[in-house]
C-alpha cells in the first residue's frame, strides 16, 4: 500500500505541474475543462488498472458452463454445431427516467428517448419522490393521466413502461427528508405515521412489482431538511430500514448518499461506512449500499483537475469499494454524472474515455452491482429549464445524448460495453462435450447434429447448475 501511495502521489504531482506549466496562466484561467489533466492519472496508471480490472472481470462477471450432447438413445454425438446467444445480464446497468414522455413540445424527441433507453439499459430508476408524487395530501400522482410535473412522470407510467421492454424498475426514494411535503411536517408522531402510511400505499402497489427501494438518501445535507422535525432525531435511518422492512419483506432495500464516498473517505471510519455499521449494529436490514458519483465541478482548468483527483484516481476508487465491501453488502454507484462542458468533440470524446474507464473498474469489482447514470439527455438535468444550459445541472452537459437527442459518443461506450464487449454470444463446431466461460445471465442455446436442431435455455451464475445435458 506505501509503494502504490507513493506511486499515485508521484503521479498526481506530475499532474498538477503539467497543469500549471502547460498553459499560459490567462488561458488556463479562461478554460473550464483540461482534458488532458483530468485524465492523466488514468492514462499512467493504465497499466495497474487493466490487470486488475481484466482480472477482476473474468473472476466475477463470468462462469463457466459445461454441455454434453448425446443423441435419443444416451450415446455421446462427436459433432455438434452450436449457437450461443446471450439474452439478458445479471448485472444491472442504467439510468433515471426521469423524462418518460416529459418533453412536451416533441413527440420525435420522446420517442428517440425512449428508443435509446431501452438499447442501452436494464434498469431504470422511478422518481418516488414524494412532495412530487403527492404534492396534496391523499391525491397520489400514481395514474398515468396524473397532471404533469416537470422530470417527475407517473409512476404507473414508468413501471409499466419497464415491464414492456423487458426494463426492472426501482424505487428513489421512500424517505429523503428534503422532498417531504409541507403537509406532512410536523411533530414527530405525525411525520412518522405519515411516513408509514406512505410505505404501506406504496407497499400494497408496487412492492410485487418493483424489487430494489431506496429508503434514504443524502442525509448528511441537514441545511436541506429544516422542514422535517424526524431528521434531526438520532434513529431517523434505524426506524426508516426497519419500517421499510416491515412494508418491504421480499424486496431489496438500499441506502444512498453522495456526501463523503468519494472525497473526505477515510477508510473504515468514513462517516458513510460508520453510519451504515451503525445501523446495522442497531437491527436495520439494509441490503444495497449505493454511492454516487456526481461530478459537478466547475472553474478553472487547474480547479477541475483538482477537484476531480479523488475521483479519477484508480487506485482510490478500488480502495473505497474494497472498503465498503467489508459490510458484507452488495454495492450500487447509484448516480453518474460525467460532464462534457460542451458540445465540442474534443469535450464529448473526453467525457467517453472518463466514462469507458469507470465503468470499467465499478464493473469488475466483486462487490458491486449495479451501475446507474444520471440524465440521459443534454439540457433536461434538475434545477433549470428545458434547454437552457446557463444554470442548473445543464451546465455540465452531463448527458448521453444531446438536446436533440442524438447519441453522444458516452452513449455508444455504456450501449457497446453491456451489449457487445460484456456480452457472450458465438456460433462454431464443436465435440460431444463443449465448455465454455460466459457473463452472466440468461443464455438461448441451439445445437444441431445428424440434421435435428434443438433449442434450450440456461442461466449461467454461481448460483445455478454449470452442467447440462443437452438430447439433439
Amino acid at each position: 500500500m506505501e509503494t502504490m501511495n507513493t506511486r499515485r502521489e508521484f503521479l498526481w504531482n506530475s499532474v498538477m505541474l503539467a497543469a500549471a506549466c502547460g498553459m499560459p496562466g490567462a488561458l488556463a484561467a479562461a478554460m473550464k475543462y483540461d482534458r488532458d489533466g483530468v485524465l492523466r492519472l488514468f492514462r499512467l496508471m493504465a497499466e495497474e488498472t487493466n490487470a486488475r480490472v481484466e482480472a477482476g472481470i473474468e473472476l466475477n462477471r463470468k462462469g463457466p458452463m459445461l454441455f454434453t450432447f448425446k443423441d435419443k438413445d444416451g450415446k455421446t454425438l462427436e459433432n455438434v454445431h452450436v449457437k450461443v446467444t446471450q439474452k439478458t445480464h445479471d448485472f444491472k446497468y442504467g439510468a433515471d427516467l426521469f423524462m418518460l414522455d416529459e418533453i412536451v413540445d416533441s413527440k420525435e424527441k420522446n420517442e428517440a428517448y425512449k428508443e435509446h433507453f431501452a438499447a442501452a439499459f436494464n434498469l431504470a430508476t422511478v422518481p418516488f419522490y414524494w412532495k412530487d408524487l403527492e404534492p396534496e395530501q391523499g391525491k397520489p400522482r400514481y395514474a398515468k393521466n396524473s397532471s404533469k410535473i416537470y422530470r417527475r412522470p407517473p409512476t404507473d407510467l414508468c413501471v409499466d413502461w419497464c415491464e414492456k421492454n423487458g426494463i426492472e424498475p426501482k424505487c428513489h426514494i421512500l424517505n429523503y427528508a428534503s422532498q417531504t411535503p409541507e403537509w406532512a411536517w410536523g411533530d414527530l408522531f405525525k411525520e412518522k405515521s405519515m411516513l408509514e402510511k406512505r410505505m404501506r400505499e406504496l407497499s400494497e402497489r408496487y412492492a410485487r412489482r418493483i424489487r430494489m427501494w431506496e429508503v434514504t438518501n443524502e442525509t448528511f445535507w441537514g441545511t436541506q431538511h429544516r422542514g422535517s422535525n424526524f431528521y434531526q432525531q438520532d434513529d431517523f435511518i434505524e426506524w426508516s430500514f426497519k419500517t421499510a422492512e416491515k412494508y418491504f419483506p421480499a424486496n431489496e432495500l438500499i441506502i444512498n448518499e453522495w456526501a463523503g464516498v468519494w472525497s473526505g473517505y477515510q477508510r473504515d471510519r468514513s462517516r458513510y461506512y460508520m453510519q451504515i455499521e451503525r445501523a446495522l449494529l442497531k437491527g436495520a436490514r439494509i441490503d444495497g449500499i449505493g454511492m454516487q458519483f456526481h461530478m459537478f465541478h466547475q472553474g478553472s482548468a487547474e480547479d477541475v483537475v483538482r477537484k476531480t483527483r479523488d475521483f479519477y484516481d484508480p487506485m482510490r476508487l478500488f480502495d473505497v469499494m474494497d472498503t465498503y465491501a467489508k459490510l458484507g453488502k452488495p454495492l450500487q454507484i447509484t448516480e453518474i454524472t460525467i460532464p462534457a462542458y460542451s458540445e465540442d468533440p474534443g469535450d464529448e470524446e473526453t467525457q467517453a474515455e472518463i466514462l469507458r474507464t469507470l465503468y470499467r473498474i465499478w464493473f469488475s469489482h466483486r462487490a458491486m452491482k449495479a451501475i446507474i447514470y444520471w440524465n440521459l439527455p443534454d439540457g433536461y438535468a434538475a434545477f433549470a429549464e428545458p434547454g437552457d444550459f446557463s444554470g442548473g445541472e445543464n451546465l455540465y452537459y452531463g448527458g448521453l445524448c444531446r438536446f436533440d437527442m442524438t447519441p453522444k459518443p458516452a452513449y455508444r461506450v455504456v450501449r457497446d460495453l453491456f451489449g457487445k464487449e460484456w456480452r457472450t454470444n458465438f456460433e462454431r463446431d464443436v465435440g460431444g462435450q463443449f465448455s465454455f466461460r460466459g457473463f452472466h445471465g440468461t443464455y438461448e442455446l441451439e445445437a444441431t447434429a445428424n440434421g435435428r436442431t434443438v433449442k434450450q435455455e440456461f442461466r449461467l451464475n454461481p448460483a445455478f447448475a454449470d452442467r447440462i445435458e443437452i438430447k439433439v
